[in-house]
Formats: C-alpha cells, sequence, structure tokens
C-alpha cells in the first residue's frame, strides 16, 4: 500500500507540475521565448527525471536480478558475442520521455527486455550529442542500449557545413565530406563520450543506405562505393579512440536488393540488421505483406555474410488482414527457420508518421489477441 500511495504521490505531484507549465506557457506568450522558455522547459524536463528516477529506483533492482545472464555481456561486448541466447528487446517513441513504456510493453508480454532501442540523429543540437542520459538509464536498468545513428548532415549549424553553396543541401554528395573529415570534431567525440559509458553499445550506423527513397544518406545523393568509405571513416575513428565497446551493425533495406554493393567488408561489420513492418493496405504502395515475404524469402542472403542477424524493427499493422495471424505465423518455429536471427526487436511506436501522410499506430498494448500470440510463441523464442 506504501508503493502505491508514494506512486500516486510521484504522479500528483508531476501533473500539478506539468498543468502550472502549461498555465505559464499560456500566460506568457511569446513573452515565454529566451530565459523564461529555457527555465520552463528545465523545470519540464525536471518533472520527466524525478518520474524516471522513481521507475529507475524500483525497478531495476528487480529487473536487473531477471538479466543477471546478461550482465557479463553488459560491460564486455566479446562475452556478448558469444552469449548463446535470444535477444528481445523494443523500441518505443515515448522513450525520450521517459523509459516506463518500455516497461509496460515487456510487463504486457510477461517477459524482460535485454535490449532496448533508441534512435539519434546527427547534428549540432543538445539532443544530437551522445545519449549518456539515456544509455545512462538504460543499463541502470540491466538492459544494454541498441543505438540507430542517424547522419543528416543538414542539422549542423557550426563550420561542418562551411563550403557548401548558397542553398544546396549539405546531404547531396555528404557521405564524400564525411570521408573527407569535415564532420571528425562530432565523430570524435561521440566516440569518446560512447569509450567512456563503459558499456556495451549496438550501434545502428546510416541504416537502410540502399534506400533511394526515405533518407539522404541513400543513393540518390551518394554512390554505394561513398556509403563504405564513410562507414569505414566512421569505424576506423572509433577504433583508432580504442572505444572498443561498440558492435557495429550495417543495416540495409531488403526490398531494394544491391546489398552487396553497400557491404563495408567482414572485417568491418560485427552484425547484420533489417527492419521487417507489414504496412498492410495502409497506402496505395503497400499490400498486406507476410514476415515470409518480407524477411523470409531474402534469409538465405542475409546468412550468407555469416554475421549475427538482428531484426530492429518488428511490427505490423491492422489494415488489410488478420494481424495476430502475421505475428503467429511468423514466430512459429522461428528459431529452426532462422538459426542466424539473434535478436528481435518490436518498432512500438504509436505515432509514427514517418513514410504517410498519417500517423500510424504500431502499438499492440490494446490488442489482446496479438498480445495472447506473443505469449504463446515468445517463450519458446527465448528458451535456451
Amino acid at each position: 500500500m506504501k508503493k502505491v500511495i508514494a506512486r500516486f504521490s510521484v504522479v500528483f505531484a508531476a501533473i500539478v507540475v506539468g498543468l502550472t507549465l502549461v498555465y505559464l506557457l499560456a500566460f506568457l506568450g511569446d513573452k515565454s521565448s529566451g530565459p523564461a522558455e529555457n527555465l520552463l522547459n528545465s523545470l519540464n524536463r525536471s518533472v520527466f527525471e524525478l518520474e524516471e528516477e522513481y521507475i529507475l529506483k524500483n525497478k531495476s533492482e528487480s529487473r536487473a536480478q531477471r538479466l543477471q545472464w546478461l550482465s557479463a555481456s553488459l560491460r564486455n561486448k566479446d562475452s556478448l558475442q558469444s552469449l548463446n541466447r535470444f535477444l528481445v528487446g523494443a523500441y518505443d517513441h515515448r522513450v525520450d520521455i521517459s523509459l516506463q513504456p518500455i516497461l509496460d510493453l515487456e510487463d504486457s508480454l510477461r517477459t524482460t527486455f535485454p535490449l532496448i532501442h533508441i534512435y539519434t540523429a546527427w547534428g549540432s543540437k543538445k539532443e544530437q550529442r551522445f545519449p549518456a542520459e539515456k544509455i545512462r538509464a538504460i543499463t541502470t536498468l540491466g538492459s544494454i542500449p541498441v543505438v540507430t545513428w542517424e547522419p543528416w548532415l543538414n542539422d549542423f549549424t557550426g563550420g561542418e557545413n562551411q563550403g557548401i553553396p548558397t542553398g544546396q543541401d549539405p546531404n547531396k554528395g555528404g557521405l564524400k565530406r564525411i570521408v573527407v573529415g569535415k564532420y571528425d570534431t562530432y565523430i570524435r567525440q561521440w566516440a569518446e563520450e560512447a569509450k567512456d559509458s563503459g558499456v556495451t553499445l549496438l550501434l545502428r550506423l546510416g541504416h537502410e543506405m540502399n534506400d533511394p527513397y526515405r533518407y539522404p544518406w541513400g543513393p540518390q545523393n551518394n554512390q554505394p562505393e561513398d556509403y563504405i568509405a564513410a562507414w569505414k571513416h566512421v569505424v576506423g575513428i572509433f577504433r583508432e579512440l580504442k572505444a572498443d565497446n561498440v558492435i557495429w551493425i550495417w543495416a540495409p533495406h531488403l526490398a531494394y536488393g544491391e546489398l552487396e554493393a553497400f557491404f563495408p567488408g567482414a572485417d568491418w561489420v560485427d552484425w547484420i540488421s533489417t527492419g521487417t513492418l507489414n504496412y498492410g493496405t495502409v497506402a496505395p504502395w503497400s499490400q498486406w505483406w507476410s514476415f515470409e515475404e518480407i524477411f523470409g524469402k531474402h534469409y538465405p542472403e542475409l546468412e550468407s555474410y555469416q554475421k549475427p542477424i538482428l531484426i530492429a524493427e518488428f511490427g505490423s499493422l491492422s489494415v488489410g488482414g488478420n494481424r495476430s495471424e502475421w505475428y503467429g505465423e511468423a514466430l512459429k518455429n522461428f528459431k529452426t527457420r532462422f538459426p542466424m536471427v539473434k535478436s528481435l526487436l518490436f518498432f512500438h511506436h504509436g505515432n509514427d508518421n514517418s513514410t504517410t501522410y498519417q500517423s500510424l499506430d504500431w502499438t499492440i498494448q490494446r490488442n489482446q489477441e496479438v498480445l495472447d500470440t506473443l505469449r504463446k510463441y515468445l517463450p519458446e523464442i527465448l528458451e535456451k
């Protein structure tokens, strides 16, 4: 009962402070820019930190005990590489505020996630620096962070993009600029902080580089050889600075092929990753694809690289088919069908507008039929 009261008090205090912030912002209006805005943002962040501190304090000990078998790998990359356990995890779009949604999801699935996935972009903003606070929070809970690191070069506001003609997108041919060292200060700072974290990091750099439509580091702006050179340049800096706690994940898009043209080489890649998202009939360009059609038919090509495979974005929408059946068909006899797959991460995004004009909901917690299916098959995958 005391825990319930304490939890209620924290949440109530957060609500009161939050409502106060809303009132102050409404009252100040345009006057809230500058120092006032910074103060309110700082207070707002303090509310989230208070809530997260409470979560970590009450969850980390029991959760870390459940993940005791992972503790050696948390501090030793080689231990993770040799670990003979399947690793499940998730990304939730609300983790920028709190890790509570991830913990709620694993409670719904009746499991504990060894991996927690976050995204961060390159750039000059504070939130584009090495995510030290989030890494600390994830590892305090006993999990290993998976970081998708996106080279959006137009987000730099300092000297990195000097010399580019006015009006030209820095992403156009941007990978060549990485190779010649224009972003080395940023990369080196990131590498130093990654090393200083002292924990194993799974780093997914410049994913879906063979997709000519989605991301600016793709072939619409760069040649495959530029991507390979940029990859080796970044990894080379980390190696030079002895940031040896990083596992490098190469992540092509299976729908666009030409994987080999973008592969940096076995000595430069530790794991291979891809996304497996079924958009159903939500858009004119999509249809209801099975897991076998999205991932299974490409598995032999991925397996040929003889690297551990990570499915970094796993999920299905509900439009156009039976969502529960989709998950069941994906996970049935999974380890037998795909023995080189070492890990699977749920893409638990409730407001995804990165691909379509409408916001898409990939969450599963309100779908009891899907939860029942996942609870049925996940134990088979997770058993030793």
